[in-house]
């Protein structure tokens, strides 16, 4: 059986970790690896990060309506990403809602009502219909001034994705990914495991085997009632359980969780029948 070896990096607000269990690789060679993932992670957290000015992501959020930035690779995919999902869960997913919580809190985190000149402000201000991509020279259009962009909900299940090259580039191709037990990508499998053995819930009643596929979780327990509804405008009623998404990628998981705790059950399955996987 291979030994495990766990490496712990903080980035993206969030603790990533990376465990690597493969017959021929010792654990100086694995720390190695596990360095040139985490380089990767804050490369991608100085593209995508709404708080560094240098970044695609602060940049396109300057834009008044009607201007066009061209962004990296990086920006380019994640954005892409919350456009698709945005329209296959019929807008439960929205990138561009972050504004809305200032809306209904006050500074002090007590509660507001917003008022119609509130709300007003935030239908011409919020939504992905709001802004265009253009693949042709990957530009960013912005159809209203100084969208938030906030790729919080994909950035870290992204950056997991791109990790798997990094790896695959060091011949690593047994190996678990984790972005703050939010997002947990498995890659291959320990030697003579079927998957990678991941416990869900607080008391760990679940468990589910990963290889090559990912799992994300959202939920209220740690921040409380903080996820709003893009498609209400309003603060989504809290929930005490969690919700999980699996799929083929840890970027599309990441984004899902967020948008199942908004949809109905049915609405989940209709989308879980129509891409299977």
């Amino acid at each position: 059986m291979s030994e495990h070896f766990r490496f712990r990096h903080e980035a993206m607000a969030t603790l990533f970790e990376v465990t690597i269990a493969q017959p021929d690789v010792d654990r100086n060679y694995a720390g190695s690896a596990a360095d040139a993932v985490f380089s990767e992670i804050d490369r991608l957290e100085e593209e995508l990060s709404r708080y560094r000015s240098t970044s695609d992501i602060w940049r396109i959020s300057q834009l008044k309506a009607g201007e066009s930035a061209t962004v990296g690779l990086a920006a380019w995919d994640c954005l892409s990403m919350a456009k698709a999902v945005h329209l296959e869960t019929g807008g439960a997913f929205d990138i561009t809602i972050g504004p809305l919580m200032n809306l209904w809190r006050n500074e002090d985190g007590s509660p507001r009502q917003p008022d119609e000149e509130d709300m007003r402000w935030a239908r011409d201000h919020v939504g992905s219909h709001l802004f265009e991509l253009d693949p042709d020279g990957l530009r960013v259009i912005a159809r209203a001034d100084n969208i938030v962009y906030d790729l919080g909900a994909v950035g870290k299940g992204y950056a997991l994705v791109q990790c798997v090259s990094v790896l695959d580039d060091w011949s690593i191709s047994h190996a678990l990914l984790n972005a703050g037990d939010s997002t947990i990508l498995g890659i291959g499998a320990p030697s003579g495991d079927p998957g990678w053995v991941v416990t869900l819930g607080g008391d760990q009643s679940k468990v589910v085997r990963l290889k090559d596929r990912a799992i994300s979780s959202s939920g209220f327990a740690v921040k409380g009632a903080h996820i709003m509804d893009p498609r209400t405008f309003r603060p989504a009623p809290v929930r005490e359980v969690r919700t999980y998404a699996s799929a083929p990628t840890a970027a599309l998981s990441d984004a899902l969780s967020t948008a199942f705790m908004l949809m109905d059950e049915e609405a989940v399955s209709a989308l879980c029948r129509k891409h299977p996987g």
